[in-house]
């Protein structure tokens, strides 16, 4: 841990390693950063240029180890040349020709752990130190289809084809382990995700209410850099206060976020949120009764995923696995709007919600994920502009808005990517439909005064955690275009109410 690191790493039989801040922190305060120990394509990846992992159509193949890049300039880069570019041309290993290279590619299972353990070889200090004292489960994963897995597709491909018997099998699970439990998504200048092996963020334990902030800047010049990672305090944070990451989706609801941590990290979580029916308060699990007025359905014990679900004002009662598959179906529907934009995802959107409305509490979590992906499209897609919007579709936006919030106070507290993006959504519709009333002499000038106030505040608190991120990053260029909008409006604040 370097001198300017605000946290320090302790360790206890139940947990193992955790970190504390070393001191009081405030929300905003950068805690640390550090560049990965390695970082390449995900597992299930379509085809990637191995340089700047873009997709590609594998019409260009590496000069030297014919695997797909986008072209010289990529195949040059330090991460593709320095690593499975000199591994794959001295043994051979050539990509073999796939006939969609949008569809998944087990040929790329290989590249991050060959990466890692490359990385190992050309760094063992860092290894010793920062990544080998890390979780990899072997022991649970051995008895899992994931196993057998890894050992056709990265255990045999790297030790047969690819000549690096020096690297023993018990080795190369043991780095798929750490990559499978440890590693975190970061976004390309592309925009695609790939993950990153951040040891020092890896120490922060698990909650489902996290209490810092990461964001990870992959580019460097135009081009793909050393995918450094910054972690920030997200709200205030006390001297030896616990540091927690999340894991997992925030916008989860209980049963599908707890599947996921066992699956995938090897764990039972009982995080406060877990633990609590109601999700502190948010009901994002619950569901309406459907024999009942005012009923709201809620698991007896949250953290028995098969127990008993009951109604809180009648004798109804149902059990986890039913919920499990409503929640699946409701995902399914989801899963099929994820690529649909512009006025039809609005449409598409609109029409899911309505579907569930009756069956969902109003807070539930997929409810919030509509609002979420409605609150962004709502006044950017072609007939749908804030101008074109008439104040009842401005009103609905800025509800949903204001509803997304209230959840995020509580399960994304502070400086999250996803209450900056909400609050700049919920500025324009506070701004516009405040202008609107003072047009009909809805409200008094000295009213419009207060209410574009409001807006002009919005905006500055978005800005506030917005400008903080990448410009590599949507949300960094978002926080550009937020902050030029906030200082515009700011200087001409006067100029507006008198022209409105």
């Amino acid at each position: 841990m370097s001198q300017n690191d605000l946290f320090q790493i302790k360790t206890n039989e139940t947990v193992g390693r955790y970190a504390v801040a070393s001191q009081a922190l405030k929300a905003g305060d950068v805690i640390f950063s550090e560049i990965p120990f390695a970082y390449g394509p995900k597992s299930d990846s379509p085809c990637l240029c191995l340089g700047c992992h873009s997709p590609v159509e594998c019409s260009y193949l590496c000069s030297k180890c014919s695997w797909p890049v986008c072209g010289p300039d990529c195949e040059s880069l330090q991460v593709h040349k320095d690593n499975e570019c000199q591994v794959f041309s001295s043994s051979g290993a050539k990509f073999q020709p796939v006939p969609d290279p949008t569809e998944l590619c087990l040929q790329y299972e290989c590249v991050t752990p060959l990466r890692v353990l490359l990385a190992k070889e050309r760094d063992p200090k860092r290894w010793d130190e920062e990544v080998a004292n890390m979780e990899a489960h072997n022991d649970k994963r051995r008895s899992k289809p994931i196993w057998e897995y890894n050992q056709h597709n990265i255990v045999e491909y790297l030790r047969g084809p690819c000549k690096l018997s020096r690297f023993p099998e018990e080795l190369v699970h043991t780095v798929c382990g750490i990559l499978e439990i440890n590693a975190f998504e970061a976004r390309t200048p592309s925009c695609y995700m790939i993950r990153c092996l951040f040891p020092k963020l890896a120490i922060l334990s698990h909650n489902c209410v996290s209490n810092i902030h990461h964001a990870v800047d992959c580019q460097a010049n135009g081009e793909i850099g050393d995918c450094r990672v910054t972690v920030r305090a997200a709200i205030d944070i006390p001297k030896d206060g616990e540091l927690f990451s999340s894991y997992t989706y925030s916008l989860w609801p209980t049963l599908i976020r707890r599947e996921f941590l066992r699956e995938s990290k090897f764990f039972e979580c009982t995080c406060p949120r877990c633990s609590d029916k109601t999700e502190l308060g948010t009901h994002m699990s619950s569901l309406k009764c459907q024999k009942c007025d005012n009923g709201v359905i809620l698991s007896v014990n949250p953290l028995e995923d098969v127990g008993e679900w009951a109604c809180t004002h009648c004798d109804y009662k149902t059990h986890g696995g039913a919920i499990r598959r409503v929640f699946a179906a409701i995902q399914n529907d989801l899963d099929q709007l994820e690529y649909v934009c512009g006025a039809e995802g609005i449409q598409s959107r609109e029409n899911v919600y309505k579907k569930y409305k009756s069956v969902l509490h109003p807070k539930n979590a997929y409810l919030t994920m509509l609002r979420s992906a409605l609150s962004q499209l709502y006044g950017k897609a072609e007939g749908y502009t804030l101008e074109d919007l008439p104040d009842v579709v401005l009103e609905r936006k800025l509800e949903m808005c204001v509803q997304l919030l209230e959840v995020l106070d509580v399960i994304e507290p502070g400086l999250s990517r996803i209450r900056g993006i909400t609050l700049y959504e919920l500025h324009a519709p506070m701004m516009v439909l405040a202008r609107h009333q003072y047009q009909y002499d809805a409200i008094t000038k000295e009213e419009f005064r207060e209410q574009l106030k409001k807006s002009l505040e919005t905006l500055g608190k978005a800005v506030e955690i917005l400008i903080k991120e990448p410009l590599s990053q949507p949300e960094g260029q978002l926080g550009q275009t937020a902050k030029m909008s906030y200082d515009h409006l700011l200087e001409n604040f006067d100029v507006l109410i008198e022209t409105a």
